[in-house]
Order: structure tokens, then C-alpha cells, then sequence
């Protein structure tokens, strides 16, 4: 589709690694006459001529900044979806912060367009899932608890801006885990662990999509105009298995109950943050979603299939290399104490 003139764009999130390289894209756009990152942080590099405003998406000074600044597009990137953010406070995050700023949204006049990172973890993991869910899939087993059920509940309050702003573009992007050189989260932390931890009896198909192409999906959504609902991911899937032989990593399959406990292990020895309800499900049942209606909208394919996204993010992270003995050996003397 022809370009939308984003003139004045806002990113949130900005001090995170998603939402620095996003901004740093738009930044190049010539067409683009202001990128702001907002956040709640500063962030650790510079990012060009991007301007940073600190400020907290939570309180009402969201809208003065796009009000002030008339910022036409959003890009909403501040979705915390660690589980070392207390469950309270990502909460207040993820949609007390949507709702401010999908308010602020509504009353601006200036704005035209909003773009939202949201999740495949709205389909849920279960064992009577579909092979693979569309955009107009309902979930089996809705998301009860953590950043899934966050994720549905922003969606709902997007679908209630647009009723109400039936004149703004609206493209909500359901990301499958993301994978490559700048990416830190629990999937990455699982999957360097020394010993990894599998869920007995399961080999769960997976998907990823490649930092590089997330990015481009996000840039072109905000500068060009592309309305709906849209599932991201690299073609094609990997077993759990799969990824682990090829990353290197020696496991162990174990009852589910278990698995926290080696998750508790993982956090003193490997930095893990523990597994999440959701996590743990989907380490269980997977999850593969359709990208057909991305891919026809844009014209356009990623980069990198779901094996190559995985296979760039083994190259850069030095994996391959079995676990030390003496490791495994505090490991396995942890999980016998639990």
C-alpha cells in the first residue's frame, strides 16, 4: 500500500532493545519528520536524532506529549513480559499504561494511526489446539494468568479505541517468540541454561521470528497503512528437541512439576528468572500460528525461517558447547534438595 505520511511518530518502550531499534528505523525514514522514545527509563545508547522524554505511560502525561507534540502515529512497543517484573507492577504496565495511552490516543485529533506488539500468547498452549491458529482462531484454552493474559486484555481495549475512532488505522501484530543477537528474555535464558529442563513425554513444535524481521514488520506498519489483526513469525517450525540438539544443549526430560523447581536452579546458577505459567506451557503443547494474511498484506516474506532465526541466534550466543560436569553436577545435587 502507498505510504501513510507518518509525519510524528511515538515509540514506547524505547529504552528496551526492541523499542531502540525500531526508533532507530524510523529515524532513517527522511519522510518522518520527529521520532519521540518514551520510557521510564533513559536509555543506555544513544538513539540519533530520536528524541527521548521520560515519562511514565501510566499517568496522564502521556497525552500532554502527544497532544503537545501532535503526534499522528503510535508505536506501542511497552509490553513487560519478564517474570522478574513483580506480577503486580507488569500488570500496571501492560494495560493500566495501554489504557492511559490508548486514551490519550482517542482525544488526540492529530493522531492517525497505532501500531501494538502483541503476542501468539493469546492462543494459549493446550493440547487440544488447532495444528495451526489464524487471526480469526479462538483460543482452546484462554490465557488465565501473566503476560498472555495481559496481552488478550490489551487487545480488547484496542478493539474499544477503534469503535470509538473508527478513523484510525489500527494494526495489532501477534509477534511469535523473537529470537537473535540483541534479544534477552526467558525463552533465550531457557534455552542457554546448562542443563534444560523438558517436560516429560512432550516435543513441542515451535516458532520464532528474527529480531531483524520483527523490525521490519514494525517499520512498515508505521509508515506505510496496513489495518487489522496480523500473526509474525518465521516460516516453517522446530521441534523442542530439534533446537536443543543443534543449540548444543544437553536435557532433561521431567515431570512438569519438576520443571520449576529446575527453574528455581536455573536462577541461582544461570540467571534464569524462573518459568512462567505461560512458558511452561508452551514448553509443553507449543504453539505454531499462520502468517499467511502478514504475508499477502505486505507482499513480502521474511528473511529468516524459523530454523534460521535460531540458527543466527546459536551462532552469536557461542552456543554448541556442552554443559561443564562439574555444573551439571550442582544442578542435578539442587533438583535432588527440592
Amino acid at each position: 500500500m502507498p505510504s501513510a505520511a507518518a509525519r510524528v511518530v511515538l515509540v514506547t518502550g524505547v529504552s528496551r532493545f526492541l523499542g531502540a531499534r525500531v526508533a532507530n528505523t524510523l529515524q532513517a525514514d527522511p519522510g518522518i519528520e520527529r521520532v519521540i522514545g518514551v520510557d521510564t527509563v533513559p536509555p543506555s545508547a544513544p538513539l540519533g536524532r530520536t528524541e527521548f522524554v521520560r515519562v511514565d505511560i501510566r499517568t496522564p502525561s502521556i497525552a500532554k506529549i502527544i497532544s503537545s507534540a501532535e503526534v499522528d502515529t503510535v508505536v506501542h512497543l511497552n509490553m513487560v513480559t519478564s517474570p522478574s517484573t513483580p506480577r503486580a507492577k507488569a500488570k500496571e504496565f501492560n494495560v493500566i499504561g495501554t489504557m492511559q495511552l490508548l486514551a490519550a490516543c482517542q482525544r488526540s485529533p492529530d493522531m492517525r494511526k497505532l501500531v501494538v506488539r502483541s503476542s501468539a500468547a493469546v492462543y494459549g498452549s493446550s493440547p487440544m489446539d488447532p495444528a495451526v491458529f489464524t487471526e480469526t482462531d479462538e483460543p482452546v484454552e484462554a490465557p488465565t494468568s501473566g503476560y498472555a493474559k495481559d496481552a488478550v486484555e490489551v487487545e480488547g481495549y484496542v478493539r474499544g479505541l477503534l469503535r470509538r475512532r473508527s478513523d484510525l488505522t489500527v494494526s495489532v501484530l501477534r509477534f511469535a517468540n523473537f529470537l537473535g543477537p540483541g534479544v534477552d528474555s526467558p525463552l533465550t535464558r531457557y534455552l542457554r541454561l546448562p542443563v534444560v529442563p523438558t517436560v516429560l513425554g512432550f516435543d513441542p513444535r515451535l516458532q520464532f521470528v528474527h529480531e531483524d524481521d520483527g523490525i521490519e514488520v514494525l517499520r512498515r506498519m508505521a509508515v506505510e497503512r496496513h489495518p487489522g489483526t496480523f500473526n509474525v513469525a518465521g516460516d516453517g517450525v522446530l521441534l523442542l528437541s530439534q533446537a536443543l540438539r543443534r543449540a548444543g544443549r544437553p536435557y532433561v526430560p521431567m515431570p512438569a512439576p519438576s520443571m520449576s523447581v529446575m527453574g528455581d536452579a536455573g536462577r541461582r546458577f544461570a540467571g534464569l528468572s524462573g518459568f512462567s505459567p505461560e512458558l511452561l506451557r508452551w514448553l509443553t503443547y507449543g504453539r505454531v500460528i499462520d502468517t499467511g494474511r502478514l504475508e499477502a498484506e505486505l507482499s513480502w516474506r521474511p528473511k529468516y525461517s524459523t530454523e534460521a532465526a535460531f540458527a543466527d541466534f546459536v551462532s552469536t550466543q557461542g552456543l554448541g558447547r556442552g554443559a561443564p560436569l562439574q555444573l551439571i553436577d550442582r544442578l542435578a545435587a539442587a533438583l535432588g534438595r527440592g
